[in-house]
């Protein structure tokens, strides 16, 4: 298993590595298509020794698992960062959209102050709500 998590490492840092090259020297056409075809056959080949790992384990290891089944703490934690984390990128994208909208209204006309106020507090609100779903997640 450690082989399978280096190895999906590997790739993640060569398709980074990749793409800072290609958009340093701008490669176009076919040198593209060489970097991605050889990146998607890699992937390819790490998802299928990874089925073949995963699936080809021994029975000793299916008793621990089900002997550790009942603590499911982990994935309660895992509910609440994934809510308050993708409810930040979520008002992060909505204040960046209304923000700069308010502004731009604000610079035409000044009257216009308290509206976009709210529509800018209530993009705001999205955070909130993935902060209470967070809260109540763990609050279980």
């Amino acid at each position: 298993m450690a082989v399978v998590i280096v190895l999906a490492l590997l790739l993640v840092l060569s398709t980074v590595g990749v793409g800072i090259y290609l958009i340093k020297n701008e490669l176009e056409g076919k040198k593209v298509r060489r970097f991605l075809g050889v990146n998607i056959s890699a992937f390819f080949t790490l998802m299928i020794v990874a089925t073949i790992a995963l699936l080809s384990g021994s029975n000793a290891l299916a008793a621990d698992v089900v002997a550790g089944a009942p603590n499911v703490d982990g994935f309660k934690f895992l509910g609440a960062a994934l809510a308050t984390g993708l409810g930040s990128i979520g008002t992060g994208i909505a204040v960046a959209a209304t923000g700069s909208a308010a502004i731009g209204a604000i610079s035409e006309n000044e009257k216009l102050l308290g509206k976009t106020v709210i529509f800018v507090g209530l993009a705001e609100g999205i955070a909130i709500y993935g902060l209470i779903i967070s809260i109540m997640i763990l609050g279980q």
